[in-house]
């Protein structure tokens, strides 16, 4: 029985929505009182679903955000941010970031991953409001480099929050390079009922002219223009798929008619009797 419980609250977990972990992790000590160790045997977890969903965290002493994900894990558990120049421990169940060291990028393709933080940050902040974002080399033995961007929105007093993820990976060293990806989108609104909306778009391989040895600048230039192509039609084929949804599924759901089956002339309303005309009964 205890491993059934692990495995359903594993499943709690890694389902949270977003910005919502607390209060899982709150609901889910009240319902295993009797089991106070189960939350902390249930590690992998945590740390599928903050990898999984990038979360972001201020590092201590810092007011910027950094990335936690797979890309950007090291061999002894800790976790790399390029940019700032840091490595961090991270406590997959509070979400706190701790004993920051100074981190050295090593890498043939380091002037590269520069010239793509500089566009990916350009980038982010035309695009995404509180955006977090990263470029590192991934832990794969391919030269593969990681661009991965989130932005949340979180409006509790509202009943609703928002993430916005998307992972690319580039091959540089690929001829020619190319370009691959994923984006994730995942909205959670719970007032007065629970209606949440997840949905990823595979991107499929784009393939790039400009040399990463010759012109980094370039490279990365090209690279998001790339990106910023593949999410503007995204955008577009989300809005027609929220278009057809409101007029046809959710339209669908609607009652078309009264129970009585014939419609109300609204602008009649005010002469209709109760129980005769609407109801359907005779007068007595």
């Amino acid at each position: 029985m205890p491993s059934d419980h692990a495995a359903a609250v594993s499943a709690f977990v890694e389902g949270a929505p977003p910005g919502e972990l607390a209060d899982v992790i709150a609901d889910v000590k009240k319902l295993t009182v009797n089991e106070p160790n189960l939350l902390h045997s249930i590690t992998p977890a945590f740390q599928k679903y903050n990898e999984e969903q990038l979360t972001s965290v201020k590092l201590p002493g810092s007011s910027k955000n950094v990335l936690v994900s797979a890309y950007n894990s090291s061999e002894d558990g800790r976790y790399f941010d390029v940019e700032s120049q840091r490595s961090f421990a991270f406590d997959h169940q509070t979400q706190k970031a701790s004993d920051v060291q100074p981190y050295t990028l090593q890498s043939e393709h380091s002037d590269l991953i520069s010239s793509l933080l500089r566009s990916l940050s350009t980038h982010a902040s035309e695009h995404y409001p509180s955006a977090t974002y990263t470029v590192c080399p991934t832990p794969s033995s391919s030269p593969t480099l990681a661009l991965l961007l989130v932005s949340n929105k979180y409006s509790p007093s509202n009943f609703s929050n928002g993430r916005y993820r998307s992972t690319y990976l580039l091959n540089p060293s690929r001829s020619p390079p190319s370009l691959t990806g994923t984006i994730k989108l995942d909205v959670h609104y719970y007032e007065d009922g629970n209606v949440r909306l997840t949905t990823s778009k595979q991107i499929p391989e784009i393939t790039l002219a400009a040399s990463p040895a010759l012109n980094p600048a370039a490279m990365a230039a090209e690279v998001l223009s790339a990106i910023a192509k593949v999410e503007r039609a995204y955008q577009e084929e989300l809005e027609m798929g929220f278009g057809r949804l409101s007029e046809g599924e959710f339209k669908g759901l609607r009652r078309q008619l009264p129970v009585t089956r014939q419609k109300v002339e609204w602008e009649k309303i005010g002469g209709y009797r109760l129980g005769q005309d609407i109801g359907g009964g005779r007068s007595r």
